[in-house]
């Protein structure tokens, strides 16, 4: 009976390791790809929020940041491929042309299959930087994001006939910026939507699942 015993601990110790060899070789891989974003988005929103840095500085120190983890990977990769590592020449030519082509295109430009609508694209611009980065990063995992809301006005409240919330996210800020959407979740599945969830907040947003105008996801960013 001993022997059964210490056998089957055995082979229980064998599975739990079998188990975390096989999610730690899935877990190293993503751990690497997110690091870039992770140092862009992340590092951005605290540095807004909790160090109370004006946005665009923010930005542009996270971006250099994030420029420097972009160049170690490929200086890493390189060196292994011809035994050089040209840590400057792929900054200039190879670090910073993407990741400044990814943030401008992610701060400018939203895909008409993530909006609900002309009026919703339209308002991309009228929000805060750091929201539309976040965003941008998502839309690479998530093709089938959609943004249902913006900015908003109390008339949009009156029309939709909800009452008027006082200093919505939604409503333009102090510094003129709008520091909320709503993303659409009906039919997406519940691990999707809690996966979309836990991405806002590990990225530093605040996060509520609520109804009024149907069920979404609102996010918004935390206050300077």
């Amino acid at each position: 009976m001993r022997s059964l015993s210490l056998l089957l601990a055995y082979l229980r110790s064998v599975r739990w390791s079998l188990w975390a060899a096989l999610a730690l070789r899935f877990a190293i891989p993503l751990a690497v790809i997110a690091l870039p974003f992770l140092v862009l988005v992340r590092g951005a929103v605290t540095l807004y929020s909790a160090g109370h840095w004006p946005a665009w500085l923010a930005l542009g120190v996270s971006g250099l940041a994030t420029i420097a983890v972009v160049a170690a990977y490929a200086a890493i990769a390189t060196r292994r491929l011809t035994g050089r590592a040209r840590f400057g020449w792929i900054v200039r030519w190879v670090a910073l042309p993407l990741v400044l082509g990814f943030v401008v295109r992610g701060l400018v430009f939203l895909d008409s299959s993530h909006a609900q609508g002309d009026a919703v694209r339209a308002e991309y611009w009228e929000t805060h930087p750091l929201l539309r980065l976040a965003l941008a990063t998502l839309e690479l995992a998530d093709d089938r994001l959609v943004i249902t809301d913006m900015s908003r006005t109390p008339a949009d409240y009156a029309r939709m006939g909800l009452p008027v919330v006082a200093g919505t996210m939604h409503a333009p800020q102090a510094d003129g910026w709008v520091h909320a959407v709503d993303i659409h979740t009906r039919g997406r599945g519940f691990f999707v939507n809690l996966l979309v969830e836990g991405y806002f907040r590990a990225m530093g947003f605040r996060t509520r699942r609520h109804g009024g105008t149907g069920d979404h996801l609102h996010v918004e960013l935390p206050l300077n």
